[in-house]
């Protein structure tokens, strides 16, 4: 009687020192991401102006507007994304040429990397351009150019994970591109304003969460 209160002891003194391995080696899930905001709705911290044209905040929203110089200009943000999910709004004036580059580098205001067109009716809004390199990479057919809504709030997503890069534009997919070189790429994600003067852009809600 004795060894089997014995056996009964060791058996489940065995059980619990299983457990508690267990419990100490599972494997500690990883923290969930998310959204988080690249704009604060009062000034322009955690971003680098490059170029002299205008990038300033009015009315809790960030503004593009060509300064004297008419040149491109660029605000670009201090931390580098790979794999994200962003998504902002914009409203164009004027004639709202510019764009959002993401793994992007800008020196003086020469870029480096990926556009998301973001400029007038029937100019490919949504499209991805390569700036200094292989030009338009995609264009946007003319069935998709009736879905930017000029002169009013926009919203456009941007989801680039490894080599595939898809955008939207008001909830309509504009592009599902795959390329090596993107994948190979690293960088800011960057507002540009385009040269020739003439141009303001007004952006708001402006969030990324990283993948």
């Amino acid at each position: 009687m004795l060894k089997l209160r014995q056996l009964i002891v060791l058996c489940a003194t065995i059980l619990l020192l299983n457990s508690a391995f267990f419990v100490f080696t599972a494997p500690v899930p990883n923290p969930v991401k998310k959204p988080v905001k690249l704009f604060n709705g009062k000034d322009l911290s955690g971003w680098k102006v490059n170029g002299t044209e205008k990038w300033y905040v009015e009315n809790g929203e960030l503004i593009c507007e060509s300064g004297p110089d008419k040149q491109y200009g660029y605000l670009t943000t201090d931390k580098f994304y790979k794999n994200f999910d962003l998504s902002l709004q914009f409203k164009q004036e004027a004639n709202g040429n510019s764009g959002v580059f993401f793994r992007s580098t800008v020196t003086g205001t020469k870029v480096s990397g990926w556009q998301v067109e973001v400029a007038p009716p029937n100019h490919d809004t949504g499209g991805i351009y390569e700036s200094y390199g292989r030009n338009w990479l995609v264009q946007i057919p003319d069935e998709k150019e009736g879905f930017l809504k000029m002169g009013e709030w926009n919203t456009l997503r941007i989801r680039a994970v490894g080599d595939n890069v898809k955008t939207y534009l008001n909830g309509n997919q504009m592009v599902d591109f795959t390329d090596a070189k993107i994948g190979a790429g690293d960088g800011s994600i960057a507002l540009q304003i385009h040269d020739g003067g003439g141009i303001k852009v007004r952006w708001k809600n402006i969030t990324v969460e990283e993948l």
